[in-house]
């Protein structure tokens, strides 16, 4: 039981980032009918927002300090972060303790500008081509980003570390009441899962309960009725696409203690993504949700060695496996609309 429930943690967290890149894919399809395979490099973009941000608030100046001398008993040089200088040793570390949490403030407005950047200059020439073209061109830019991540930040991962507080594990297994064997599990990787529940039920609850979100599953559902009435759609339109990629960068972000970002990352969750949102259905957003948490934790009970012991490899399969089996018996996804991409 033990082992079992320690995986379905492990697939919940890896479902969570899955689903947070998905449901932002499946907003850019379901609003403007394209296929962003650069949405990955979003997800990455904001995983380095939050290392840009950590690296701003530990900026240093270097002064001598008589108080501690070096083998020459000269004094020694100590650098004191300007944060800490200017606020306080314990508001200033504070401060630079929290980096990660508090890159969201500054990730979301780079992130909005970074979407709308990227729909109004190049994706908003593509609205009326072929879904190929699409997926070329976006995979094209996602390797010009990964690239430029690269130039600016190398090739290594840069470790963000999560809040002291959130470090280190607890006996989950005592929680629940089941104290016969440990279920030892880190604390960030909850918090991940709380932070993935919490953006997803923000996005829903956004597009049923604000005339914005109304007007935009409207849009969604009859573009050109919509636009009929006098309401300039395509606006709306862009505006998810920067709502999209903020939901990308804020997973981005809150996932760097987890895995140290590095400028392959991106493409390393693409194509997983991508995959779900096929599964759950192009353009529903639920179906997105369920199918990233439901590969998520397929993927985690099939990296289980009494599994690979009768089936080698099937780790790095299984999601592939399933996706086929689902789209041969339901081709429009588990949630799909009947027509959407089965031409």
């Amino acid at each position: 039981m033990d082992i079992i429930l320690l995986q379905l943690l492990n697939g919940l967290d890896k479902g969570s980032a899955y689903a947070l890149i998905a449901l932002g894919l499946t907003l850019i399809f379901g609003t403007l009918g394209v296929v962003n395979f650069a949405h990955g490099a979003i997800f990455m973009i904001g995983a380095f927002t939050a290392v840009t941000f950590s690296k701003i608030l530990s900026f240093s100046f270097v002064t001598l300090d008589p108080t501690q001398k070096n083998f020459l008993g000269e004094p020694l040089e100590v650098k004191t972060a300007y944060i800490v200088h200017w606020f306080g040793e314990s508001t200033g570390n504070g401060l630079i303790d929290w980096a990660v949490p508090l890159a969201i403030l500054f990730s979301i407005p780079v992130m909005l500008f970074v979407g709308y950047a990227m729909e109004r200059g190049l994706i908003k020439h593509f609205y009326h081509r072929p879904h190929a073209d699409q997926i070329l061109v976006t995979f094209g830019l996602a390797i010009v980003l990964q690239e430029i991540i690269k130039y600016f930040f190398g090739a290594n991962p840069i470790q963000t570390p999560a809040p002291d507080m959130f470090r280190g594990s607890f006996d989950f297994g005592v929680l629940i009441g089941y104290a016969e064997n440990a279920i030892i599990y880190p604390y960030w990787r909850l918090v991940y899962f709380v932070f993935a529940g919490l953006v997803i039920g923000g996005v829903f609850a956004f597009l049923r309960y604000t005339t914005f979100g109304m007007v935009v599953r409207a849009g969604m559902a009859d573009r050109e009725t919509v636009g009929l009435l006098g309401i300039n759609i395509d606006k709306r339109f862009t505006i998810m696409f920067g709502i999209a990629a903020a939901v990308a960068g804020v997973a981005g972000v809150m996932y760097t203690p987890i895995n140290s970002p590095n400028y392959h990352m991106g493409m390393d969750f693409l194509v997983l993504s991508f995959v779900v949102v096929v599964v759950g259905g192009m353009g529903s957003l639920p179906g997105a949700v369920l199918a990233g948490f439901l590969l998520g934790i397929l993927e985690s009970f099939a990296s289980m060695n009494q599994v690979k012991v009768y089936f080698p490899g099937i780790d790095q399969i299984i999601i592939y496996l399933v996706a086929i089996i689902i789209l041969l018996a339901r081709p429009r996804g588990l949630m799909g609309r009947a027509g959407v991409m089965e031409e």
